[in-house]
């Protein structure tokens, strides 16, 4: 791949779609989850990573790796969250000033009925207007585009 100091007239096209088609998404499924009676879709996005992690918890900077939050944002929506009783906070005993964030099982049950929102309007969204091979083709072009430092 060679490096262009402006980018082609296709990319500027490709990126500013790309923008557009992500942020609609974003919001259509953001007003699901409200329409709901549901928290945000960024407390989904912590909830799962809490979960995937498992008993372990995350350490607050893996929280910003995997969510790609930003510090500030990271640590208001981490206190709101453990104040809603969803997540706590245990001290790391090597580390006195170090936390590890887990998922409570009330946190558990909101992202499973987050999930059963969200999960339609992804269905609703994307799985139906796009063919098993196109869902295919735009997530290994996405992938492309993906940063090698970001995990997915």
């Amino acid at each position: 791949m060679t490096e262009k100091a402006t980018p082609s007239p296709a990319a500027i096209k490709a990126w500013a779609r790309l923008m557009r088609v992500s942020r609609q998404l974003v919001e259509s499924a953001e007003d699901t989850l409200k329409a709901g009676g549901l928290p945000p879709l960024a407390w989904y996005d912590v909830l799962h990573e809490l979960a995937e992690a498992g008993e372990g918890g995350l350490r607050p900077f893996q929280l910003i790796e995997r969510t790609l939050f930003a510090q500030y944002n990271i640590s208001r929506l981490l206190a709101r969250l453990e104040a809603d009783g969803l997540v706590e906070k245990l001290r790391v005993a090597d580390d006195g000033r170090g936390q590890t964030i887990r998922i409570t099982g009330k946190g558990r049950e909101t992202r499973r009925h987050m999930w059963a929102v969200y999960g339609k309007s992804i269905a609703e969204l994307v799985d139906a207007r796009l063919s098993a091979d196109e869902l295919e083709t735009l997530s290994g072009l996405l992938g492309r585009l993906r940063h090698p430092a970001i995990m997915e």
